[in-house]
């Protein structure tokens, strides 16, 4: 094998070191960004579907109790509040449809399906109050439907952040995991590249240290005084190389 294929693998087994340490790197934060992501993407939304839900709950609530306190129009809506309950209606409605499509926490699907229900119920009594139903008896039922409906809202809301919170101290967890990975990756690399910068230089100046030695002796032993007074191989063997090509010259001419 010649010096410069030697060369060559040397320096392409360092290129391999620097390409495994990207990979590495890069297969890792890829990791990291997609359980990153799948927190964002999944428990984010559901804890916004959640606070828009809220909205709306308390929009259709002030609407109907409203009801209880008009006294000018025989107990029936305003405009104001008619358009205040039909906003927060689309809107809880909108966002209900959002989160029964992202169920993906353990017991979210009970809580969803408890949520459909109690906000079914809440409507049914929010109707019969819109449209002029009286009587402490009804609001009341009105009141505990509503505190039902919040509390239904509120554990779709607890389960999605104790979702985040597990998710990201297992993607703390993760992260120390890489670090640690990376740093004996990186040990291995380090080591097996100090093995490189070991072995080559002295495998060179060991071979051109013999070549020079040789090239002394061979001038000396063909009868060529010399004075050279470096230490640089290199320029011994050029100048042995030049001293017996002088002397070749000079027998070809006699």
């Amino acid at each position: 094998m010649t010096l410069k294929t030697k060369l060559s693998l040397g320096l392409g087994f360092l290129f391999l070191i620097i390409f495994i340490l990207i990979g590495f790197c890069s297969y890792y934060v890829g990791i990291l960004g997609q359980e990153s992501d799948n927190i964002l993407k999944d428990n984010y939304n559901s804890i916004v579907y959640a606070n828009n839900m809220l909205s709306g709950y308390d929009e259709m609530k002030t609407s109907i109790s409203s009801v209880m306190h008009n006294t000018n129009h025989a107990g029936r809506m305003s405009d104001y509040y008619m358009k205040l309950f039909e906003s927060g209606e689309n809107l809880f409605e909108s966002n209900l449809k959002e989160e029964n499509n992202n169920i993906t926490e353990i017991n979210e699907k009970q809580y969803a399906e408890k949520l459909n229900h109690d906000y079914a119920v809440f409507l049914k009594l929010c109707l019969v109050m819109e449209n002029g139903g009286d009587g402490s008896s009804v609001f009341n039922d009105f009141l505990a439907a509503s505190e039902k409906l919040k509390q239904s809202i509120n554990s779709i809301n607890d389960v999605n952040m104790q979702a985040v919170v597990r998710k990201s101290n297992l993607t703390k967890h993760d992260s120390a995991r890489f670090k640690n990975s990376m740093v004996m990756i990186g040990a291995m690399c380090f080591i097996l590249a100090l093995g490189y910068f070991w072995y080559f230089p002295v495998y060179i100046s060991t071979t051109i240290s013999y070549l020079a030695e040789r090239m002394k002796i061979l001038l000396k032993n063909s009868g060529i005084t010399f004075d050279i007074k470096t230490n640089d191989e290199a320029y011994i063997i050029l100048q042995a190389i030049n001293l017996l090509e002088n002397k070749s010259g000079v027998k070809k001419e006699s």
